[in-house]
């Protein structure tokens, strides 16, 4: 016995395509842009990429489904370089360094236009390596391991900012994390910097004996001055003055003494004990 079969009615077979189409169009005409993202609008029957207008912000877009948008990423973004290079003398150093970076945010459409997506690669990493060739190349080894590497870290960001603010990037920071010199070298310079500290050392030791030895010799001179200007002033009625208030002060203590006044030296009082 034939089973029966079952009849779509008329017109909704139609239906069904049409809805397909509606889905697939609607999905080709919206685009949802995250958060920290921009998007830059191509018109594929206008005049290509979108310049001037700003960039399509955070949130849910519709657009034509002929047109396309290319979405980037507008905040900080953090590139990390390991380079060789040449220091001033042409030995080869090894730098790490990493650079903070994030595309001019109103320019992104001039960005996708003469860059695109890779501008990272075609703009941002040749500049940094240019800039730390150029910067190294006028620093000794020695100057990259002690005090300059501070300088020369705002020298690198200043040259690689000056390629890029040409090309719609905005260079935040560069940091030179870390210097890697030839083992010799690094040795010679550590025993270098040794033999100066202990120099420095010995010659403070040096100063501070000098130092002593002027204080002393201060102290002697003015302690002679002084028994200069005393002697000079001691007179002998002030020794006999003074002889005669000392007698008295002895004579009315109650140990027993004979005194003979006028039996000393410059007819000064005479004590005698009781022994």
């Amino acid at each position: 016995m034939a089973q029966p079969q079952l009849q779509l009615p008329k017109g909704l077979f139609g239906l069904i395509i049409i809805g397909i189409i509606a889905l697939v169009f609607l999905s080709k005409s919206t685009v949802t842009i995250d958060s920290g993202e921009a998007g830059v609008l191509f018109k594929t029957f206008g005049n290509g990429v979108v310049t001037d207008e700003p960039p399509m912000g955070e949130g849910f877009h519709i657009v034509a489904p002929w047109n396309k948008v290319f979405v980037y990423e507008v905040r900080q973004q953090e590139l990390f370089e390991k380079m060789k290079v040449l220091s001033s003398n042409g030995l080869e150093i090894q730098i790490d360094a990493s650079a903070w970076y994030q595309p001019v945010y109103n320019e992104l459409g001039n960005l996708h236009q003469s860059l695109g997506q890779g501008y990272l690669q075609r703009v941002i990493q040749p500049a940094i390596r240019s800039a730390a060739r150029s910067v190294i190349g006028r620093y000794t080894p020695d100057d990259l391991y002690s005090t300059k590497r501070d300088a020369i870290q705002v020298e690198i960001y200043e040259e690689t900012k000056k390629i890029l603010d040409k090309q719609y990037v905005q260079l935040n920071e560069v940091l030179v994390r870390d210097v890697t010199l030839p083992p010799t070298i690094k040795e010679a310079i550590e025993r270098k910097l040794k033999q100066e500290q202990e120099s420095l050392e010995y010659e403070f030791r040096l100063e501070s004996a000098r130092k002593e030895a002027e204080k002393v010799i201060i102290e002697a001179k003015g302690k002679a001055e002084s028994n200069r200007i005393l002697s000079a002033s001691l007179t002998d009625k002030i020794l006999q003055d003074k002889g005669i208030d000392a007698t008295l002060k002895l004579a009315g203590s109650p140990n027993t003494k004979v005194i003979v006044v006028g039996g000393g030296e410059s007819g000064l009082p005479l004590i005698l004990g009781d022994n």
